[in-house]
């Protein structure tokens, strides 16, 4: 109730900003229902005219350079941040030094690698993009190109049409660890078609649990769903 009535439409309803910061855990890990989903379908809802931001980073760096954002810029919004508790323990999870003391938040990290040979580009955000490169890294499939959203709202179908633009004969696939029915896919299927175009999704099927309770249900339900994002 406090974020639909006060933190979502509090600069709408009484032009009250605010810079509030909320650190949620979302990540599928095989711990059950309650650890896994934040509820991000239910913040993008909420999303309209600006009123706050909602980011899935992947790396130590962009989490520094977001939050870093947050604290020095003029402007004053609500940021969601999703944060998988397994990324602060992931090998691949890591950033240089200079990655943190040079630059800034990227909203969008794409392949610099894999150009015009890509013929499948799958577009995601936040952890199942390390369980999308380590299969690509163990198929070989140096013809799929993955793109991470690291802002999911706001986003500017121009960037999106920059970050395509070296795919452009590729098939697109949105990817999302979450069941069909939650997640980001009904945002990105509503507000990016002018950008994406013709558009896929690979997830879990739709249910009305966030996760499954098993963890050796979870890794089968999460290897079907990266050999899907693959399948020719």
């Amino acid at each position: 109730m406090v974020i639909d009535q006060f933190i979502s439409s509090a600069e709408d309803k009484w032009n009250r900003l605010s810079g509030i910061t909320l650190l949620l855990p979302h990540g599928f890990e095989g711990q059950g229902p309650e650890h896994s989903s934040a509820r991000l379908e239910r913040f993008l809802q909420l999303c309209a005219e600006d009123n706050m931001q909602v980011c899935y980073p992947t790396t130590p760096a962009q989490i520094f350079h977001l939050l870093r954002r947050q604290v020095l810029r003029p402007l004053r919004k609500p940021l969601v941040v999703l944060t998988p508790k397994s990324l602060l323990r992931h090998k691949s999870a890591v950033s240089t030094l200079d990655d943190l003391s040079k630059g800034a938040f990227r909203r969008i990290v794409w392949d610099r690698g894999v150009g015009e040979t890509a013929r499948r580009v799958l577009i995601c955000t936040g952890k199942v993009y390390y369980d999308l490169a380590a299969a690509r890294e163990a198929k070989k499939r140096d013809d799929v190109a993955i793109l991470r959203v690291e802002q999911l709202y706001p986003l500017a179908d121009e960037l999106l049409i920059e970050a395509l633009a070296p795919y452009r004969n590729a098939e697109l696939f949105w990817v999302q660890e979450e069941p069909f029915n939650m997640g980001a896919w009904y945002h990105v299927h509503a507000r990016w078609p002018a950008a994406l175009g013709n558009l896929a999704c690979v997830s879990r099927p739709e249910s009305a649990s966030p996760a499954t309770g098993s963890e050796k249900s979870h890794k089968y339900e999460q290897q079907l769903l990266v050999d899907q994002a693959f399948a020719p």
